[in-house]
């Protein structure tokens, strides 16, 4: 972007910007090109660490190309679609860049989500390939009387771990993962990387360019329907330079605990992406608990740390890191949520106590460009803002329902422009013409169906989505879809899905239900409403409660007035 081949659009940040350069010059390379880049400056510097194990970056990788000579003899090819459900595991890593390494493409996908779910995301992107972890396997065993596989590749956490912990894996939580090795479709890990030294690097592997799709992730979109959103090696690329840019500090040989999960654009792209192209090393978090976050943030001492909102709550709350020095911390980054004035002022005193040099720096983003656009400045803030745009990105704010620009301070839609927005949704050409957009600038905007304002100084706030969505723990979840599967049951006649305060998760998923005529409210529905969830939606996205209602309150046109339920519901939380 720094040729300048469009009409540049007004940056009243630029005045503030500090040192950070807001033109940067983007490798027309593939994502695993850029990892293969760092691996020949820094061998032997880390790439990962992994239970107390440390990769190098030529061992990593080894790893990345053993994977991919698998993943081609296996079949796979340019432009095919390869499901990856699994934790931050080193293998995870490995299938997602080898898979970039032969022209493949990673669908990246909850390793929690339901068995309907599973099945949705396969068809949707085509993928007849599934990777995943042995503990999830009873499940996918479901998911094929559903769906067809052609391959299910079942790796174990125990197979990255050093000797010693491997072995008493085995012995504890190894013996509770049975897998049916006689099934034809499926292939060990080990099996699968033996399998690939019949092959010739050289036979197999393909440099994609900046434009080609590198990775599928799932989100809502503006309209709250789940949808795979198609990324490009250059958006992943462009994130992770603009994340070092407006970091301002060293990243090379530098830490980051990695504890948002890779299914995200937030720790796909921040927390390993950045970290690898840039010569950084990132401490995978396979399972996040308080406790054992403490405990790595004790030991390792990290020098950045990432997440969402109810994580940072989390810490501060935990006696376990009463005596934890933090004075290791280069940057803390909060995203995927809104931080709360409240939350950030807490947060910032325990930073403080903790001996930590800095404080959160709140962002912006969506995963129609990745994760973050938008971040909090190095050297100043202001109260309530997510900061400024990142390099080659520009921010403006439309009048709802237009592309027209409205004066500073003023309400609008967020839209923006820059290097790391997707190339489209996948099979949703009507939505992609609707969030993609030409203004009258002649150039192509992403509608963020977000409200916010920007000042004239260019500090971006942001205020709410007036696309329905609840934000859960982090995690997007779209009331539509669970209402979908409420409604499915025989005895409902209409549910509502809303989203209630919780200090904790930020909020809560509850349901309301109007049963049809005849049927009864009672303990053992509730029960069976909640099974039918529970077979179709994530565990994060259950409902805590679902309540009977004989009506439901509607709007003046007839829809359900789902605004009232959550004033109602949220008021009793003050």
């Amino acid at each position: 972007m720094s040729d300048k081949k469009f009409n540049e659009p007004a940056s009243p940040w630029l005045k503030n910007y500090g040192e950070v350069k807001f033109h940067l010059d983007y490798p027309d390379i593939s994502i695993s090109r850029a990892v293969f880049n760092t691996a020949e400056k820094h061998p032997d510097a880390a790439a990962l660490t992994y239970m107390g194990r440390k990769i190098s970056y030529s061992v990593l990788k080894e790893k990345i190309q053993q994977a991919a000579k698998a993943f081609y003899a296996m079949g796979i090819r340019k432009g095919d679609r390869v499901t990856v459900m699994l934790p931050n595991v080193p293998q995870t890593v490995a299938c997602l860049y080898g898979l970039n390494a032969i022209g493949a493409i990673a669908s990246m996908i909850h390793p929690l989500s339901a068995v309907g779910e599973i099945v949705f995301y396969i068809n949707e992107v085509k993928s007849s390939v599934l990777v995943t972890i042995d503990q999830f396997y009873s499940k996918i065993t479901e998911v094929q009387k559903q769906v067809k596989i052609s391959k299910l590749l079942i790796t174990s956490a125990g197979d990255e771990l050093a000797v010693v912990k491997k072995l008493g894996f085995k012995l504890t939580q190894g013996r509770k993962n049975k897998v049916n090795r006689s099934d034809a479709n499926l292939v060990m890990w080990s099996d699968f990387i033996k399998a690939g030294k019949k092959v010739e690097w050289k036979d197999c592997a393909f440099d994609q360019k900046g434009k080609d799709g590198a990775v599928i992730l799932f989100s809502g979109g503006t309209t709250g329907v789940t949808k795979g959103i198609f990324l490009s090696n250059l958006n992943f690329n462009a994130l992770a330079m603009q994340t070092a840019a407006m970091c301002n500090k060293e990243i090379v040989f530098k830490s980051m605990l990695a504890a948002m999960p890779m299914f995200h654009g937030f720790g796909l792209g921040v927390c390993i992406h950045a970290m690898l192209f840039n010569g950084g090393y990132s401490i995978l978090v396979p399972r996040f608990n308080a406790q054992s976050y403490a405990k790595l943030l004790a030991k390792e001492q990290p020098n950045y740390i990432a997440g969402v909102p109810t994580l940072y709550e989390a810490i501060t709350r935990n006696a376990y890191m009463d005596k934890v020095s933090l004075a290791c911390l280069m940057g803390v980054f909060s995203g995927g949520d809104s931080l709360s004035i409240e939350l950030k002022k807490k947060l910032d005193k325990f930073l403080d106590d903790h001996g930590s040099k800095v404080h959160v720096r709140e962002g912006y983003g969506t995963t129609e460009c990745v994760t973050a656009s938008c971040l909090t400045p190095y050297h100043m803030e202001r109260e309530g803002s997510i900061g400024f745009p990142y390099p080659d990105t520009y921010y403006t704010i439309c009048k709802i329902g237009t592309t027209e620009s409205v004066p500073f301070g003023t309400e609008g839609e967020i839209c923006l422009m820059g290097p790391s927005v997707m190339i489209g949704y996948l099979n949703h050409e009507k939505e992609n013409a609707d969030t993609l957009r030409v203004h009258a600038d002649g150039n192509t905007w992403l509608h963020t169906g977000d409200l916010g304002t920007m000042d004239s100084d260019g500090f971006i706030y942001f205020k709410q989505r007036y696309k329905r969505m609840i934000i859960t723990s982090g995690y997007n979840v779209y009331p539509s879809q669970i209402e979908n599967i409420i409604d499915s049951h025989e005895a409902v006649q209409m549910s509502c899905v809303i989203g209630v305060k919780d200090p904790y998760k930020m909020q809560k998923v509850k349901a309301f239900v109007m049963l049809r005529p005849g049927y009864k409210p009672d303990d053992k529905l509730k029960g069976e409403i909640m099974e039918l969830c529970k077979k179709n939606i994530a565990k994060y996205a259950m409902p805590y409660d679902i309540e009977f209602r004989s009506e439901l309150p509607k709007t003046l046109v007839g829809k359900i007035a789902y605004t009232v339920l959550e004033k109602e519901e949220n008021a009793k939380v003050i």
